[in-house]
């Protein structure tokens, strides 16, 4: 681990909360010792609730890298991340996490996500928003297309 990421994500946490763009919260993502891209939270200033500052690192590494993976990448993060934000840099092929604060220390700012993990461990029937299942056989159809698609592109 290079504390110099994690302090660079901590000062973009920082400078995001200070400039009003939104929470506490700033990442970087970093390949071969060298930022490809970072970010701070801005959930706030674009009402968008999934910038937070994991996503937009990730969303700023991807573009600036010209790809959809980002195997072979650090992620650093001022706190620990987030569900969606855990989920995106698993799906980003992310190979390792550094972070400073903990989720403990992000709910005793206010931003506690614990019902957010209880909700996960739930079976969807159980969780307070409401799921309902239907017309699989018609979403399948899309499946079994990508299935069938020649050239596709995995991910």
């Amino acid at each position: 681990m290079d504390q110099n990421f994690l302090r660079r994500a901590i000062r973009l946490s920082i400078t995001g909360m200070q400039s009003g763009a939104g929470g506490p919260f700033g990442a970087v993502v970093v390949k071969d010792g060298r930022v490809v891209g970072e970010g701070f939270n801005r959930v706030t200033s674009t009402n968008d609730p999934t910038a937070h500052a994991e996503i937009v690192a990730i969303r700023a590494a991807c573009r600036r890298l010209d790809t959809f993976s980002l195997a072979g990448c650090d992620l650093y993060a001022s706190c620990e991340p987030c569900p969606m934000c855990l989920a995106a840099i698993y799906w980003a092929r992310i190979e390792r996490l550094f972070y400073a604060a903990t989720r403990v220390d992000a709910a005793r700012a206010g931003f506690d996500d614990a019902h957010i993990h209880d909700e996960l461990a739930r079976p969807p029937a159980a969780r307070q928003i409401a799921a309902a299942n239907d017309l699989r056989p018609e979403a399948l159809v899309a499946f079994e297309g990508w299935l069938k698609l020649e050239d596709r592109l995995e991910y």
